[in-house]
């Protein structure tokens, strides 16, 4: 995860993660920059819990600090969870259980619930009434939220592109889309946390342009593959 000043939730984020069922993973925490008390908190769970490792770095951006904390790690199969948001008990068991008895899928991704700044369940995302197509996603993000995907896959693709600053997740799934197998789990799994200061808010005009760049990338690809 790369967090920005996350101090206020990062606490439970990184709980619902050491919290989890399956217990062989690593995870690395880019503070990017924080002025708050993030890396003091990130330091701490490192300091008790070996799975934890805390880099600290000057703020590069959202994109560029996760694309780079992706990088320092090496398992089969690589996630993120925004420092805002939750996972639940189960989350990596049932996806890891997923890929590992479906070897033809390249990527699983959950259902979710939305929460408050309190951590009160608001009920199921909306994305979540989308049955998972090529084509649908091509019209809405609706890969949202946890992911678990197999780095096979996602180094056969070259990555994250860090252009996109606002919406380089919504590119990559599409990049996935086109070359391998994606499932929908239909199980809520983790929670996005709805509040004022998150980054659909702040940037909201900037995730929108990046959004439709990534569409018309994909549309251009598509119609290219199509015309061989």
């Amino acid at each position: 995860m790369s967090t920005h000043n996350g101090e206020k939730y990062l606490p439970l984020c990184i709980e619902s993660i050491l919290s989890q069922t399956y217990p062989d993973f690593n995870l690395v925490v880019w503070n990017d920059g924080s002025s708050d008390n993030s890396l003091y908190i990130a330091k701490k769970y490192a300091s008790f819990d070996s799975r934890v490792k805390v880099v600290n770095q000057k703020q590069q951006g959202f994109t560029q600090s996760l694309s780079q904390a992706l990088k320092m790690t090496s398992n089969k199969y690589l996630a993120w969870v925004d420092s805002d948001d939750l996972i639940l008990p189960t989350c990596l068991e049932e996806t890891v259980s997923f890929l590992e008895s479906n070897p033809k899928y390249g990527m699983v991704y959950t259902q979710y619930f939305d929460i408050d700044e309190q951590g009160d369940k608001l009920g199921l995302g909306h994305r979540c009434k989308y049955q998972y197509s090529q084509d649908e996603l091509l019209k809405l993000f609706i890969t949202f939220h946890f992911r678990l995907i197999k780095r096979i896959a996602f180094e056969a693709i070259g990555g994250i592109n860090e252009t996109y600053k606002f919406a380089a997740d919504y590119d990559l799934c599409l990049r996935l889309s086109e070359t391998c197998d994606i499932y929908n789990l239909q199980k809520p799994l983790c929670c996005y946390r709805r509040h004022q200061d998150q980054i659909s808010n702040t940037f909201r005009r900037q995730q929108s342009y990046f959004a439709q760049k990534a569409i018309n990338s994909a549309t251009v690809r598509r119609n290219a593959s199509q015309s061989l």
